[in-house]
């Protein structure tokens, strides 16, 4: 018996060692506010996301940001570009080619509008992306600072209802009844609910509220991004289509007059090596003999002529006009070579002139054009 009862003596002292400890860490976990804490699952499930929420929107926020700096540089980029080619394009080269300073104006022009509209689209672009995403985005973040600041606050409060609730309960619980100590400790418990209770009662409602704003908050950005984009691209194109056709029309152009001189010179140049001098009998004019009067194709006579003529040319070739301000020929056609009434306006190789059958039946020199020398041989 007295080895049991030594047994069961040494339990109930291990058993009361461990209680004492036990209630000496309580003690100070109540203390410290720790201890049968308050929890409130569905708050915790906020907060995490709002801290989702938060750096979400603050990632896309910084995107925008660089997102709308982008769009700036490649406005800067984009104008250098056009400028530069507003700086190599030469006029001269629809007035050598074309030889119609009206239209060579017009091209220009076109360009002109186009850099312009080009740059206020760019302009329209970044600021309504700023208006309608970017400032939208910094409102949406501009409550977070708050809440965040306000859930800490909870978080603080907490603890001081917990530990105001602990020490008014081991107040309750002790042997010898303070009334005025319960008294104070209660009204300090009561206060501590009440701050805790005012800021978790807030929160409760934001959080859910703001948690679903952020469906919307996207819809709205990505939607006006997507709009803004569409809109602008879509504006961009005919301009660039405007542009792009100015550019081949300038390639049309000179590859077309690089054909038809290119044909032209072919065409002399056999037409030169299969022609035989003309013998005594041929129809061919002859040089007027001294004394004589000149004689000249269709009877008529240099003295009948308006004085503005330089000379005459026969077509040796057909030649299709290609555009208003040019003469249509056929092989044999005699025309009256004028002078240009702007000799800046003349190129290389090109005659301007009426074809001497019109004289003849209007005696005037109103339907003139500019036609290739090449085409033609002078009398």
């Amino acid at each position: 018996m007295a080895e049991v009862g030594k047994g069961v003596n040494a339990g109930k002292l291990a058993s009361n060692v461990q209680k004492r400890l036990t209630r000496a860490q309580e003690k100070v976990m109540q203390k410290l506010g720790k201890a049968d804490e308050t929890k409130d699952t569905a708050f915790e499930e906020g907060v995490v996301n709002f801290n989702k929420q938060l750096a979400d929107g603050t990632k896309l926020q910084k995107d925008l940001k660089a997102y709308l700096v982008a769009v700036k540089t490649m406005h800067e980029c984009s104008k250098r570009l056009h400028d530069c080619l507003a700086e190599m394009y030469d006029p001269e080269w629809f007035g050598k080619e074309e030889v119609d300073s009206i239209a060579e104006e017009m091209i220009e022009k076109e360009m002109d509008n186009n850099l312009e509209d080009t740059d206020l689209l760019w302009q329209d672009f970044h600021q309504n992306l700023t208006d309608n995403a970017l400032i939208s985005m910094d409102a949406y973040l501009a409550q977070f600072p708050d809440i965040k600041t306000r859930i800490a606050k909870r978080d603080r409060k907490l603890v001081d209802f917990d530990s105001a609730r602990h020490h008014f309960a081991s107040i309750q619980k002790g042997k010898k009844k303070d009334e005025a100590k319960i008294a104070k400790a209660e009204e300090e418990l009561g206060r501590a609910q009440k701050v805790f209770e005012e800021i978790n009662y807030d929160l409760q409602e934001e959080l859910p509220t703001l948690w679903n704003s952020r469906v919307g908050v996207y819809v709205n950005t990505f939607q006006n991004v997507a709009g803004l984009e569409e809109k602008f691209h879509r504006e961009m194109g005919k301009l660039n289509q405007n542009l792009s056709d100015v550019m081949t029309k300038l390639d049309e152009q000179r590859l077309a007059k690089k054909g038809v001189k290119t044909a032209s010179i072919g065409k002399s140049s056999e037409e030169a090596a299969n022609h035989s001098p003309p013998d005594s009998g041929s129809d061919a004019p002859k040089s007027p003999q001294k004394n004589e009067a000149p004689t000249v194709t269709n009877g008529s006579s240099e003295a009948e002529l308006p004085p503005s003529v330089l000379y005459k040319v026969k077509a040796m070739h057909d030649y299709g006009a290609t555009d208003s301000d040019e003469l249509d020929l056929k092989a044999g056609d005699i025309v009256l070579v004028l002078p240009f009434a702007n000799p800046d306006e003349q190129d290389d190789g090109w005659l301007v002139g009426v074809k001497e059958s019109h004289w003849l039946e209007n005696k005037n020199l109103l339907v003139k054009g500019v036609f290739p020398e090449n085409f033609t041989q002078k009398l």
